[in-house]
């Protein structure tokens, strides 16, 4: 726990985030999972905060959303 927030919090937060930036571009999760060359099961759980991020895919999903890292991770 990092001040009252939990690792659950944080990927719920990143997932939304990384929801509301594919849809802004009218993105699918599986044309965006293809454009992230993820698999689209894999995206759905990151939306839904139940998979923990690593900085890879995170760097892939910023890519295929053509914003940097650091857009995901503010609040």
């Amino acid at each position: 726990m990092l001040g009252g927030v939990t690792l659950a919090d944080i990927n719920k937060d990143v997932g939304r985030r990384i929801r509301l930036f594919r849809e802004k571009i009218h993105l699918t999760q599986e044309a965006f999972a293809f454009e992230a060359n993820l698999h689209r099961a894999y995206i759905g759980q990151i939306e839904r905060g139940e998979k923990n991020l690593g900085l890879i895919n995170l760097q892939k999903i910023a890519k295929a959303l053509n914003i940097k890292m650091s857009k995901l991770l503010d609040e």
